[in-house]
């Protein structure tokens, strides 16, 4: 029965939820609490339930260059407002501590750490904002980040459509595995806004702007 009611979705429902969600973490601080490498993942064991190859590959390069926009728009709002707001005073994620090492981060690798960036899930939302603030060369960062998404992107959702053919000779195993990873996208999902509201109802820490010394 829950297998009926995953596989009626459907892949527009996939595509609408895919799309979304990897535009909201790559563009906005909320992003931050979205699990988007399960949810890249999940996405493929699900087309691969009837088959919906081309959809997979299809999905995969619509999604990169969503992924792609989200960034630019992240890094827009940060050349823009700088990160001065996104800490909070006693947060536990959006944390002044966090702030400082992902920002670390990207002073030691610059360009590289954009590309790497994709595959760390709490900076891969903050390191757009902060190549903003720091006033990173827009042409570079066009190029680190399209880079990232398209190593990013492509590699989870086929890993989990061709992972899930894998496992045609044991349906059972197939069955729990897409069982498994939609119920830890929807519980992760409510989890991080959860998580994001406790966050944001704490006041800002206002000494956690970008120092000039972090421009690339």
């Amino acid at each position: 029965m829950a297998m009926d009611a995953l596989n009626g979705a459907g892949p527009l429902m996939v595509w609408l939820v895919v799309l979304s969600f990897v535009f909201i973490e790559c563009a906005f601080i909320i992003g931050l609490f979205l699990p988007g490498d399960s949810l890249l993942l999940t996405a493929g064991i699900v087309l691969a339930q009837d088959d919906h190859g081309w959809h997979a590959w299809l999905l995969s390069i619509v999604a990169t260059a969503v992924a792609v926009f989200g960034n630019q728009l992240g890094y827009h709002l940060g050349r823009r407002t700088g990160t001065a707001l996104i800490a909070r005073r006693g947060g536990r994620v959006l944390n002044e501590h966090n702030l400082h090492r992902a920002r670390s981060f990207l002073d030691r690798r610059g360009f590289l750490s954009i590309v790497l960036a994709r595959w760390i899930p709490w900076v891969r939302t903050l390191a757009p904002l902060i190549a903003g603030a720091a006033r990173m060369d827009q042409r570079r960062y066009l190029l680190a980040t399209s880079i990232g998404a398209l190593l990013w992107v492509p590699t989870l959702v086929l890993l989990g459509y061709y992972g899930a053919g894998l496992l045609d000779s044991m349906p059972w195993v197939q069955t729990a595995t897409m069982i498994g990873g939609v119920a830890f996208l929807v519980i992760g999902t409510g989890y991080g806004i959860w998580r994001y509201r406790q966050e944001m109802r704490r006041p800002p820490e206002q000494r956690s702007a970008i120092p000039v010394s972090a421009r690339d």
